[in-house]
């Protein structure tokens, strides 16, 4: 009995849930619109991957294999389908991928019955996350993800230095993954490798982050971009930076590329990660560039400050203060959707369109970096506004 009615409950509460429907906020910034409801968490993943649901053996209908988080996902348009690869973290840490999809991208998203099973290399990943999706020009669909590894140098007794490094996998479906060998670059560390949709001269190019730790940076930081003759063994001879950390900004301590760019007619638009210390942390927002057409490499707009920041519950979560994506789909219809991650924990969707976006990385200026200059900045935005209210040509 108790069986039976704890699962009809189950039953309902994920339905309820898996079905529901988004909504937009209002307000916002003009920029993007947020939704309401987080379009991933924890509770969307499927109940027979966490309760054994043999009346037999499971009698009081406890939860097996927890699941703990579900974020990070990377994101892309097949057939009309909106598919994220979801970074889902168990209850003991460990964390593989999964394809939800969905028909709109903003609400009820379903998981595959199944995983992903992502072949390993003769050197075992401990643990892989944050996987890129791109559909390059060659045919392949890439994923590309950190794959982490317990340090081989680390002394007796230290269980938690790691060494990070690129996992590269393809596929054709999402369902069948090969497996091919990690990026090799002069990096010690490698984390948030993303590759970019087209040849560029015949070869692939890559945005990287070297980094000389597991967590610190190091003399490294900033997004690197670089080239390899092949993805079958892919290896990166020489790292330009190409957009560096900077002192007192929202990238201070490091950055990272987001998804990969998204061509537009002005240039390739870029969603990244930036990076500062707080008393309470690092605090991770969500900011955008723009690169020229034929030289991905030289960034032509970097608007200031950050695009999107935590807000409310996102603060709150198993790494709070956080929002990070690496998933994004530019659709047909010059509709963006960019997929954020908040605290480590769930996922939400931000709705807006390439004009906007050009709108925002070319006329919103640059970090001055000086606390005068802002000043300057600002007053010559009021002063603009003052001339407008006073000939009455807006009225607030």
């Amino acid at each position: 009995m108790v069986f039976d009615e704890r699962l009809r409950y189950l039953v309902q509460e994920h339905n309820s849930l898996t079905d529901r429907k988004n909504s937009k906020l209002k307000g916002g910034n003009g920029i993007f619109d947020r939704y309401r409801y987080p379009v991933i968490t924890n509770e969307h993943t499927p109940l027979f991957w966490r309760y054994d649901l043999n009346h037999n053996t499971n009698p009081y209908l406890m939860e097996r294999i927890g699941v703990n988080c579900a974020f990070n996902p990377g994101a892309i348009e097949l057939n009309g389908k909106i598919y994220l690869v979801v970074r889902v973290e168990g209850t003991d840490r460990k964390s593989f991928f999964a394809v939800a999809e969905s028909d709109n991208g903003i609400d009820n998203f379903k998981f595959w019955n199944y995983p992903v099973v992502m072949p390993e290399t003769e050197n075992p990943d401990a643990n892989v996350y944050d996987m890129r999706l791109v559909k390059h020009e060659d045919g392949w669909i890439y994923g590309l993800f950190c794959t982490e590894r317990k340090d081989p140098a680390a002394p007796s007794g230290d269980t938690s230095s790691a060494v990070a490094a690129c996992g590269i996998a393809r596929t054709r479906d999402l369902r069948d993954w090969e497996r091919l060998p990690d990026l090799k670059t002069s990096s010690p560390q490698q984390r948030n490798v993303v590759l970019h949709p087209e040849f560029i001269k015949g070869r692939y190019a890559l945005y990287t982050r070297p980094q000389d730790g597991f967590i610190d940076t190091g003399k490294g930081g900033g997004i690197g971009f670089g080239y390899t003759a092949s993805m079958e063994n892919a290896c990166i001879d020489e790292e330009i930076l190409m957009e560096c950390k900077e002192y007192h900004t929202i990238k201070e301590v490091k950055n990272g590329q987001g998804p990969a760019p998204i061509k537009t007619p002005k240039g390739w638009l870029h969603i990244a990660h930036g990076v500062r210390d707080t008393a309470a942390g690092l605090r991770y927002v969500v900011y955008a560039f723009l690169s020229d057409l034929e030289h991905p490499e030289q960034v032509t707009k970097r608007p200031g400050g950050f695009l999107i920041a935590p807000e409310g519950e996102e603060r709150i979560g198993d790494v709070s203060n956080v929002v990070f994506c690496n998933g994004a789909i530019a659709r047909a219809n010059g509709d963006i959707l960019i997929y954020y991650a908040s605290s480590d924990t769930r996922c939400h969707v931000a709705a807006t369109t390439v004009d906007k976006m050009l709108d925002y990385v070319m006329n919103t200026p640059e970090d001055p970096l000086r606390s005068y200059a802002c000043v300057q900045q600002r007053i010559e935005l009021i002063s603009r506004n003052l001339e407008l209210l006073s000939s009455k040509k807006i009225i607030l």
